[in-house]
């Protein structure tokens, strides 16, 4: 069976931003999109309207996934879109869909005060458990948010595409998070920023004489290891231009700073189940909730 880019729906702003990403990253990849809406066996929509009963709400759900298919299918001509809707536990089945998709699509909510994202308990389950790719997407995201201006400095779909940028832990890199991100980079035409951030030295904090020749040292070391680990894979995928950043700080700060221009953000998480269940890690934990372009999520062993 073909693998689709799957999008989990439902009627927000931000799930309509995922399914417009979905489709045209399932153009970029020349798969089918496959748009589910999935039904809860008591739908909370019904349970808060008495006046709604569940006859109303399926066709209701029915009309929405239709509607949306046929706006892509009007906006995105010879795409193939199917569409889906199922019954369950909303995490429980998307993570189910997500096991038969290439990647599977979900929406971040609006902006809070502390200048974050609301990902909500259905999208941190999905990616805490899903083994393939899981993409968040916020609201109001646009094509042109993920383009370079033109040459007049107008936005536009039609400028080359901003960096793809991948957050990397040179300590154990992995090829599935590796491959996720150059080849999405192949395919947009768009340059790769690979970003590893690294302690500062503990003397810096007492201004102990020779900080600045080990920070330096440290500064090469880092850098080389680094340009190791990208070697093989800048072999692999030659027309990729790699821009390389190993900078001394925070990790989610670096590379949340690095990302401020990105059309696509990856990051890892490792496939673990800890005694509390299975966790994402803090620096992921950090980009879904922080970076505003369309984060990817690599599960990965």
């Amino acid at each position: 069976m073909s693998r689709t880019v799957t999008v989990g729906l439902d009627d927000t702003p931000e799930g309509r931003a995922a399914a417009e990403w979905a489709a045209r990253e399932a153009l970029l990849r020349n798969l089918p999109l496959k748009i589910v809406h999935v039904q809860e066996p008591t739908p909370r929509y019904a349970a808060r309207t008495p006046l709604l009963d569940l006859e109303r709400y399926q066709r209701w759900a029915q009309q929405l996934t239709h509607e949306m298919a046929d706006g892509i299918r009007l906006r995105h001509p010879g795409i193939e879109v199917i569409t889906e809707q199922l019954t369950g536990t909303v995490a429980d089945v998307l993570c189910e869909a997500a096991g038969f998709a290439e990647l599977l699509v979900l929406g971040s909510r609006a902006l809070t005060g502390l200048h974050g994202f609301m990902v909500g308990s259905v999208s941190l389950g999905v990616v805490a458990r899903a083994e393939r790719p899981v993409v968040l997407v916020r609201a109001q995201e646009l094509a042109v948010d993920e383009h370079r201006l033109d040459p007049a400095g107008v936005p536009s779909a039609a400028a080359p595409f901003r960096p793809v940028v991948l957050g990397l832990d040179i300590d154990r890199p992995d090829d599935t998070l590796l491959e996720f991100a150059f080849d999405a980079a192949a395919r947009r035409k768009a340059a790769l920023r690979a970003v590893h951030a690294w302690p500062e030295p503990p003397t810096s904090f007492y201004r102990f004489p020779g900080d600045a020749e080990l920070y330096d040292t440290l500064q090469r070391g880092q850098a080389s290891l680094l340009s190791k680990v990208l070697r093989p894979w800048r072999q692999k995928f030659p027309d990729v231009e790699v821009i390389e950043v190993s900078r001394c700080g925070s990790t989610p700060q670096v590379l949340a700073d690095e990302s401020r221009d990105a059309s696509l953000v990856v990051v890892g998480r490792r496939i673990r189940t800890g005694f509390f269940g299975a966790h994402i890690g803090h620096v992921t934990h950090a980009a879904i909730h922080h970076i505003t372009a369309p984060v990817a999520v690599v599960a990965h062993s």
